[in-house]
């Protein structure tokens, strides 16, 4: 019988994966009425996978797909149980795997051949029936909308949060700790987005090992799926600003300078078990309305000290009033610190971080300009930097004779170390220069993945992916909506700037002296090139 397993290399990297004595339930069922309570972008009929550890009773990884998405979509779930599950549950690999369709069961025994993985069928899968019964009881309880005076508690809020930016003074290594003296809830730990202008917000984590993880994900994960994974994992609170600008809006002003009118305030939560919802409950005001309250105090206290490029340990307790419905107000005692200690250890993460391997791809286009464990930020170069760039006699400068702006230039800014960034330099002066920066469509038919790969063409016309954009994440979408708006202000230019210092105090902030070389050039689209959609093409064996 002819089957279609795993690539060797994906079997081979998940025998390094301990293997645990724990039996694994795995089902597919419809959504039902449960869809509308889920944040999915589905138009169409959706299904919930879900895989199960029976023994220790807990989700190892859930995903919803259209109905009419192939069984692949198991298997990726699957894989992700294993290698990246929920936590707290650790990467492992079960005994065996129990399932109520035999499709489903017949197809697994092809793709885990190999693995040591036994594949049975049962006619129940009892802690999966619970979980969904759970699901359609919450799914039948009516949600309630928030009173209008707590939804104009959050507008307000989210204008004093706008007004103020405190991302100008707070980058998002520079957590700050709330301590609630009058309210039973535990510490919150409050990261600020937006120095790097590639996205604009506040995150208001409910545990210390939440925001861990997900730093230690991003910097290990490197695929679209690992990284929105662990971004679906994070259990917080959120503010993020919508850029509703209108792209044919020719009116020329940053996006930093917008007003509150075009920029849209949304609040939500993150769990590993709900996952996203876009909505706050009433409690979850009154905490995320206090917290940013007093953040934005801080800020002002401290303004001067915070702009320091170190900052040192800061502590303030203040008295928020809260305002209640009734006309009256509630105080509350709220503890502010900073956290350097914890500051140090999230730039010194990497170092502990073992990349994982890059499987080989059959895109035809090259990969190996930018190196393992580089950062890449979408975002904006200010004129006063390029001026001082061009001055500055260790940066190389590859000019347009671009006429001045006062909106300066996009910018493409990859950090790696010192000797790597003098290898991209020379290997792009090599080929010719910087000719353009383009972003084009992706797909991954064995995952049904679609995303947006960001590539360099040099001056011989090669190609070179720099990063792959994931169509299903927001920030990802609007990241790549503000880039080409950007472009478009300055008309159709923009600029790849190489930095060092990945491993340094300046990880994710370059400052001017550790930036090596710019390369300004064209900001083009894919299909100004020919090229349609990209596909990762899986090597397949057939046994």
């Amino acid at each position: 019988m002819t089957t279609t397993a795993l690539p060797q290399t994906t079997k081979r990297r998940l025998k390094k994966i301990p293997q645990i004595p724990s039996v694994w339930e795995g089902d597919r069922r419809p959504l039902g009425n449960m869809a509308s309570h889920l944040e999915s972008d589905l138009d169409v009929e959706g299904e919930c996978i879900m895989w199960v550890d029976g023994s220790e009773g807990c989700v190892r990884a859930m995903d919803v797909v259209p109905a009419h998405m192939g069984i692949e979509a198991v298997v990726r779930t699957l894989l992700r149980a294993i290698e990246s599950p929920h936590h707290p549950a650790q990467p492992a690999r079960p005994q065996k795997i129990i399932v109520r369709d035999r499709e489903i069961q017949f197809f697994l025994r092809g793709a885990l051949q190999n693995l040591d993985i036994a594949i049975e069928y049962v006619p129940d899968l009892p802690l999966i029936d619970q979980l969904f019964r759970g699901f359609e009881e919450m799914s039948n309880r009516e949600t309630t909308s928030l009173a209008p005076y707590y939804e104009n508690l959050l507008k307000d809020i989210a204008q004093q949060v706008w007004d103020q930016q405190p991302w100008e003074l707070l980058a998002d290594r520079d957590i700050l700790i709330l301590e609630f003296s009058d309210w039973e809830i535990e510490p919150i730990y409050v990261c600020v987005m937006g120095m790097m202008a590639a996205e604009y917000g506040v995150l208001l984590y409910r545990s210390l090992d939440s925001l861990k993880q997900f730093r230690a994900s991003a910097l290990r994960n490197k695929s679209v799926e690992e990284l929105e994974q662990a971004f679906l994992t994070q259990d917080c609170w959120f503010l993020n600003y919508e850029d509703l600008e209108d792209e044919d809006d020719e009116e020329e002003e940053d996006w930093e300078e917008e007003e509150i009118g075009e920029i849209v305030p949304f609040f939500g939560s993150l769990h590993p078990y709900e996952g996203m919802r876009s909505f706050l409950d009433e409690d979850e005001v009154k905490i995320v309305y206090t917290a940013l309250v007093a953040m934005l105090k801080f800020c002002q206290t401290y303004e001067d000290e915070l702009a320091e490029e170190t900052i040192e340990k800061l502590t303030k307790t203040y008295r928020i009033s809260l305002p209640k419905d009734d006309h009256k107000t509630e105080k509350i005692s709220v503890k502010v610190s900073t956290l350097p200690e914890l500051t140090e250890e999230l730039l010194a993460l990497n170092e502990n971080i073992n990349l994982v391997e890059e499987e080989e791809t059959d895109l035809p286009i090259e990969e190996d300009l930018i190196p393992d464990g580089s950062l890449v930020t979408l975002g904006h170069v200010s004129l006063e930097i390029l001026e001082q760039l061009k001055q500055q006699s260790i940066t190389y400068y590859q000019s347009l004779d671009i006429a001045p702006s006062q909106e300066g230039l996009p910018a493409i800014l990859i950090q790696t170390s010192r000797p790597k960034a003098k290898t991209i330099i020379e290997k792009i002066q090599q080929a010719g220069g910087l000719k353009a920066i383009c972003f084009n469509p992706g797909n991954d038919p064995f995952t049904g993945d679609n995303y947006e790969l960001g590539m360099l063409q040099t001056g011989n016309n090669n190609l070179y992916i720099f990063a792959e954009y994931s169509q299903d994440i927001s920030q990802h979408i609007q990241a790549i909506k503000r880039w080409h708006q950007r472009c478009q202000k300055v008309k159709g230019y923009c600029s790849l700037i190489i930095a060092m210092g990945v491993t340094g105090t300046s990880k994710g902030n370059p400052q001017p002296k550790d930036m090596l070389a710019i390369f300004e050039a064209k900001a083009i689209k894919g299909e100004d090139l020919g090229m349609g959609v990209l596909q990762l093409m899986p090597h397949f064996e057939i046994e």
